[in-house]
């Protein structure tokens, strides 16, 4: 049976409900992202780039294929179609002892999918003016 935290995520994704993000992630959460080279540390900016993900990954295209789980931490692969380019990636999750994530990566293939979601994360994220 899958943790409480990956059932919270995995409703997240499938009711597309950003809002909810903020009740799952640590204060100091860290985000390491597969297009910017330093982690992002903290709460507003994990925020941005998850709820700029869930914009832009998250259509009907979107599933996770497998999901390999330990006792605070999971990867989930995915797959999901952008703009006619197959992305193929994993989330890796990390939380802590209150079941808040305090660590998550992206990781994706391949370069045309990488850049396909650097164009498109941007142009969310610039709609956004003040986030990342």
């Amino acid at each position: 049976m899958p943790h409480p935290t990956l059932e919270h995520w995995h409703q997240i994704v499938k009711t597309r409900d950003a809002r909810e993000l903020a009740n799952i992630l640590a204060e100091h959460v860290v985000f390491e992202s597969p297009v910017v080279h330093t982690p992002q540390v903290g709460k507003a900016i994990t925020l941005a780039y998850l709820q700029a993900a869930l914009s832009v990954l998250n259509n009907e295209h979107f599933h996770y294929l497998h999901q390999w789980e330990s006792a605070q931490s999971a990867v989930l692969e995915f797959q999901t179609i952008c703009e006619g380019i197959t992305v193929n990636g994993v989330d890796i999750i990390h939380w802590n002892d209150a079941g808040r994530i305090d660590h998550f990566k992206v990781m994706v293939r391949p370069l045309k999918a990488i850049n396909t979601l650097h164009a498109l994360m941007g142009q969310v994220l610039q709609r956004g003016r003040g986030q990342p």
